[in-house]
């Protein structure tokens, strides 16, 4: 699977939408809200998606994803031990899995995922991390360890960033706290789509 290089992670649909308006096309919904708001909110967002021609990919909620037909669910180490990996292959659901060392990106890699993802690469403000910092050195050995397989790089990334992220190895940048904490979101998001395109 060839990904986006801009990939944003989303607080709510009304977020997706905001997104692939703006020209978005991988947008991942982490909605933390009530769950009974879940089916709702992807539902929103995979309207939106179809809309503009994006892809949707559902964080966390596996079940829900299942029930909608969501055909791509991001999923922790954590989400791992209770997820249904063998009904979500079975529906065709892609993956997208997180990873922070050696172990975790092995358990991941065996599962075939559509990507993984390594984080947080830098300090990052949104949420508490057990995990210090990766940092660029550790972003160009797991585009070493995960051969073909795409890798998205996640955690503090900044505009300034951008470049070190992608000449490491990153295949796509997953930004969340830099455009949800923007004064303009979507003049933010379209900053970030023109640098993508033009970065190396």
């Amino acid at each position: 699977m060839i990904l986006p290089r801009f990939y944003p992670v989303l607080p709510d649909a009304v977020w997706v939408k905001k997104a692939v308006r703006c020209g978005a096309r991988l947008v991942q919904l982490r909605f933390k809200g009530a769950l009974a708001e879940v089916p709702d909110q992807i539902g929103t967002a995979q309207a939106a998606c179809a809309r503009f021609g994006a892809q949707l990919v559902v964080n966390d909620h596996w079940q829900a994803a299942l029930s909608s037909g969501a055909n791509f669910v991001h999923l922790g180490q954590e989400d791992l031990d209770s997820a249904d990996l063998p009904a979500l292959a079975r529906a065709g659901v892609r993956l997208g899995i997180s990873s922070h060392d050696r172990a975790e990106l092995a358990r991941a890699l065996a599962l075939n995922p559509a990507y993984v993802a390594l984080g947080p690469i830098y300090p990052t403000t949104l949420k508490v991390m057990k995990w210090q910092s990766q940092g660029l050195e550790r972003l160009a050995l797991w585009r070493q360890l995960a051969g073909n397989i795409p890798l998205v790089a996640i955690g503090g990334l900044t505009l300034s960033r951008l470049p070190g992220v992608f000449a490491a190895g990153a295949d796509s940048a997953a930004v969340v706290t830099d455009l949800i904490t923007a004064a303009d979101p979507e003049a933010r998001i379209k900053d970030w789509l023109a640098a993508c395109e033009v970065a190396p």
